[in-house]
Order: C-alpha cells, then sequence, then structure tokens
C-alpha cells in the first residue's frame, strides 16, 4: 500500500512535469507562431504584382537591382494599403540620381526581356496618380507631369516609340493623360521630338502663358487618387493602346512602329513647328521606324520635372524647385512625383481579334 502511494505520488509528480513542459513547448510554438505571422505582415511590392522577377528597377536615389523579390524601400518603393487594396507606390524627387541618358529622376521598372516590334509584347497598369510636382514653369510642356509606361528602345538613338504622361497644372483638379510617340530620326538625333496625343484632357502642347499663368482645365481630365488602366500591345509591328477609367470613355489608338509617317519634311505636324520652335527641333524620321530594333517596357514614376533652367529649353527644362537635390526638403514641398499600382501584367503580344 505505500509502494502504491508512493507510486502515485511519483505519477502526479510526472504528470505535473510533462503538463509544465507541454505548455512550455505550446508557449514556444505560439511565440514562433506568431513571429511568423508579423514576418509575413511585412508587405513587399512582389507581393501585390507578382512579376517583379521580370524586371530591375531605378530608384530616385540612383540604386539599381534586379533582385525585386521581397524588396522595397521606405522612399520611394514599397506598399499602402487602402480601404483593404494594396498598391505598389512609386515615389521619386523632381532632383536626384537618375539614368546617364536623361535628366529627369525615376523610381522606374525596366523590363529584362527585350524584342523588335515585329516580335512584340504587352504591358497593362491599373493606376491613379497621387501627385506631381507643384512647382515649374508653366510655359514648359514637360512641367508638372509624369510618365506612367513606356516603350524604351535599346539600340539606334535609344528614343521612345511611347510614354504615357499624366499632367496637372496647379490649381487644376483635373489632370490630363496623353500619350508621346518620339521619332527615330534620321540622321542627328539632336532635331529629334514627340507628338503628342490626348486620352483624356490636353495633349502635351497645350501651355500656360507666363510661368505662373495656367491654361482652361479640362472638362474630361483626370483628377488625382482617380483610377484608370492602360494595355500596350505591340502585336506584329503594330502598337495597340487602350485606355479606360471609370466614369470616362474608353480611348483606343493604333500606331504602326515599322513604317513612318514623319519620314518627309511635310509630314511634320503643326503642333511639333509651333511646340519646339524655340529650340529648333524639326527633323524628320527613318521611314522604317523603329523596324528591328529592340525595345523594352518601363513602368512607375518617370518625374518629367526637373530643375534646369526653362531658358535652355522651353520644351523639357522645367526650373522646378529641387532644393539643390535635397530629397526630404522636396518631398516636405511637394516637389515630386507619387505614382500608385495595384495591378499589372507583362508578356506576349497578342491578335487585337483575339483580345
Amino acid at each position: 500500500m505505500k509502494f502504491f502511494k508512493l507510486s502515485f505520488k511519483s505519477f502526479l509528480i510526472l504528470g505535473l512535469v510533462l503538463s509544465l513542459n507541454s505548455c512550455a513547448d505550446n508557449a514556444k510554438k505560439n511565440k514562433e507562431e506568431k513571429e511568423k505571422t508579423n514576418e509575413k505582415a511585412e508587405v513587399y511590392p512582389s507581393d501585390v504584382i507578382s512579376f517583379m522577377d521580370e524586371w530591375s528597377i531605378l530608384l530616385g536615389n540612383g540604386t539599381r537591382t534586379e533582385e525585386l523579390e521581397d524588396f522595397k524601400h521606405k522612399d520611394f518603393f514599397y506598399v499602402e494599403n487602402e480601404y483593404n487594396t494594396e498598391w505598389v507606390v512609386y515615389k521619386t524627387p523632381n532632383s536626384g540620381v537618375t539614368s546617364k541618358t536623361s535628366s529627369n529622376t525615376r523610381t522606374e521598372l525596366g523590363q529584362l526581356e527585350h524584342w523588335t516590334p515585329e516580335e512584340g509584347g504587352k504591358l497593362t497598369g491599373t493606376l491613379k496618380v497621387m501627385h506631381v510636382s507643384t512647382s515649374g514653369d508653366a510655359r514648359v510642356a514637360a512641367s508638372y507631369s509624369v510618365v506612367v509606361g513606356q516603350i524604351h528602345s535599346d539600340e539606334g538613338h535609344e528614343n521612345e516609340p511611347l510614354k504615357i504622361f499624366y499632367k496637372k497644372f496647379p490649381g487644376h483638379t483635373k489632370g490630363s493623360v496623353f500619350w508621346n510617340y518620339e521619332i527615330n530620326t534620321k540622321g542627328d538625333n539632336s532635331e529629334r521630338w514627340d507628338y503628342s496625343t490626348p486620352v483624356w484632357g490636353h495633349d502635351m502642347s497645350v501651355i500656360g502663358s507666363a510661368p505662373d499663368a495656367y491654361p482652361e482645365e479640362p472638362e474630361n481630365g483626370i483628377e488625382l487618387g482617380e483610377e484608370f488602366s492602360y494595355e500596350i500591345n505591340v502585336h506584329k509591328g503594330t502598337m495597340y493602346l487602350t485606355f479606360k477609367s471609370e466614369g470616362h470613355e474608353t480611348k483606343t489608338f493604333t500606331k504602326n512602329l515599322l513604317k513612318s509617317e514623319f519620314a518627309r519634311t511635310e509630314d511634320i505636324p503643326q503642333q511639333i513647328l509651333t511646340l519646339y520652335e524655340s529650340i529648333g527641333r524639326d527633323g524628320i524620321e527613318r521611314e522604317e521606324a523603329y523596324s528591328g530594333e529592340l525595345n523594352y517596357f518601363k513602368q512607375g514614376a518617370y518625374n518629367q520635372t526637373n530643375g534646369k533652367s526653362p531658358e535652355e529649353n522651353l520644351v523639357w527644362s522645367t526650373g522646378a524647385d529641387i532644393y539643390e537635390g535635397d530629397i526630404a526638403k522636396q518631398y516636405a514641398n511637394g516637389d515630386y512625383a507619387e505614382v500608385w499600382f495595384k495591378d499589372a501584367t507583362v508578356g506576349a503580344g497578342s491578335s487585337p481579334e483575339e483580345d
């Protein structure tokens, strides 16, 4: 009987020890699971838009990387959650470190795969522009604007057969969405120019009469924070563009990238003769346009508002405030561009009849 009591007591002690160990194990497991949950709560752009492994990025401070899985930067490239929707934020100042071929800063993706217009490709994006620079010169066409998608050539002059812009003048509620085609210049590229086509609102050539005198606000424009989408589909040398936004007419455009419509002096549009008169650009395009050249897509925020003097170039030098390149001061004073994307895809071009 004494042996039984002793054994029973030992059994109780053993049970208590096992129970305590089990509680400790469960507590450790719960702690690990909680830590893992907290780790997952940190959302990266690659969690929102899954195609990041197909791109490199150049940030507004000059940082470049191809390692975009689980990558973000608090000042330029990160995720915002708004009303339970996650958005990838691209933010860049008026002045920072940029690419060798541009005076404009960007936080922008660059497609790793290259393709010719004959091979084609497709890029889509659903976005809203949250901010454009509030300083600049209203006489300069590029002022107060940001490029949110483009096709860039990687050969020849390395010009851009497509740039999609958003532009809003200070004091206006609505801005304009338009797209530009830059000629693949025949001969000297110093004579290059962009032809601009409006989507909603004005085209690029609508400018102010004085540095702080703004044109009329577009009636059918897009507001900051208003969602819209675009599709760029290049198929067998033809570029098909589609723009959609709730409450606005869907717009479609077609452009041949293999045969120029600007190959003769008499083909230069009046828009170009007027807008570029001050800088004397009146070149023509090679007849085969971008035929055979390697191209690639770009997407994000390519800020067009820089600090260069308008007296140098009344089309592209906006004279915006840059605070000697101090990014924190530019952000604090509204001298930056910010674009949010909630969805985007990239892939092969397709016949428009199949879409």
